[in-house]
């Protein structure tokens, strides 16, 4: 983890490595998209408290509906696909689901999956 500690820094290299991905800014969060949509954003949390993630999923969706009910300050399910993650620099996002998350949001924003 590097940018003085920020737990989105590896996400964010990550997605912006993708092929054909722009940067941008939406609100207060870095965002990321290709010519068919937007994929993921990252940003601060509420109020500046911490950090969070959203990611579009599908094939995860289950995954993301158990976390939501088992933790459901740090998971939300939105009802158009949209899951959003809350995490802190002494507790991120566990990189094994953020890796496969960031993965499927970008492979369903491309027609991919």
């Amino acid at each position: 983890m590097s940018e003085s500690g920020d737990p989105t820094f590896p996400i964010r290299e990550k997605a912006a490595a993708f092929e054909n991905v722009v940067t941008g800014t939406s609100c207060n969060q870095s965002s990321f998209k290709t010519k068919r949509g937007s994929f993921f954003f990252a940003g601060p949390g509420a109020k500046g408290v911490g950090f969070k993630a959203m990611f579009k999923l599908k094939a995860s969706m289950p995954q993301a509906q158990a976390l939501a009910k088992d933790m459901p300050s740090r998971f939300e399910v939105g009802s158009t696909g949209w899951v959003t993650t809350r995490f802190s620099t002494k507790d991120p996002l566990p990189k094994e689901i953020w890796e496969k998350w960031l993965e499927e949001s970008y492979l369903i924003t491309e027609k991919k999956i």
